[in-house]
């Protein structure tokens, strides 16, 4: 196993998954793909049933190892909890997961359902379907063993149309805000179309996308990173800009009228 091989880790996981409540404990994020980098941290996903035995944060925090640990629910709907942690100076986050909330979210992925709900740290929201993706590329490391879904048909033909959807209408409110001209309101709409169609693209391709690392990377669209890096202040500028980056993703802007 992979965090074999650095103790301060795989000692965590082991009492993670000894916790009261505790269902299984397994390795995401870079690690378990095998994308990191040197200075990567390590995630550890804490499955537990509510309906069984809900988590205790403060059982986290005594074990006794320095960082934040989160309530339940504090942080939002999908990452909604956890615990940011140095291990013997290794850096440790461990994510919170209600698996009686995990296992429907999967069966609604797999019916090609899902919303995409507001979520610290993400510019469009976070999918609910990331519980599946994190499943399917987890690394197994302790406790009952979980599922792992596939990207379905279902999700594949549904996700795609409404990522590109919501790409045309925060195009639509970015040419909107050229003719204040709000450069702020107009950039942040043209990152938001962005972003939607890196997932719309990911989603053709039965990838999953955990967050917004690296996602226009991923999806081919790396190129329109120095439109948003200068998307201009003026009327002419901006309106210049959302032409460009709506003709980078081939996607029209909804036409409200």
């Amino acid at each position: 196993m992979v965090v074999d091989h650095v103790e301060p880790v795989a000692r965590l996981a082991r009492e993670l998954a000894a916790l009261p409540g505790a269902i299984a404990v397994v390795l995401g994020g870079s690690r378990a793909t095998g994308t990191h980098r040197s200075d990567s941290d390590w995630d550890l996903g804490l499955y537990y049933r509510a309906s069984a035995r809900p988590l205790d944060p403060s059982d986290v925090r005594a074990l006794g190892q320095p960082g934040h640990v989160s309530e339940l629910d504090e942080w939002g709907p999908v990452m909604h909890g956890g615990a940011w942690l140095t291990v013997a100076g290794t850096a440790v986050d461990v994510i919170f997961r209600e698996l009686d909330v995990v296992e429907e979210r999967v069966a609604r992925a797999e019916r090609g359902e899902f919303e995409v709900l507001a979520q610290g740290g993400y510019l469009v929201g976070a999918p609910s379907y990331q519980h599946a993706g994190e499943l399917a590329l987890s690394v197994p490391i302790a406790g009952t063993e979980l599922p792992r879904p596939t990207f379905s048909d279902a999700l594949a033909a549904s996700a795609p149309e409404r990522w590109r959807g919501r790409a045309a209408l925060a195009l639509m409110f970015a040419a909107l805000h050229v003719r204040t001209p709000d450069a702020v309101a107009c950039a942040g709409m043209l990152a938001h179309a962005v972003l939607c169609e890196a997932h719309a693209r990911l989603a053709e391709r039965r990838e999953w996308a955990l967050n917004e690392k690296r996602l226009l990377a991923r999806a081919g669209l790396d190129d329109v990173q120095p439109l948003l890096g200068a998307p201009g202040t003026t009327t002419a500028g901006l309106d210049a800009t959302v032409a460009a980056v709506s003709a980078a993703l081939g996607v029209e802007p909804l036409a409200a009228r």
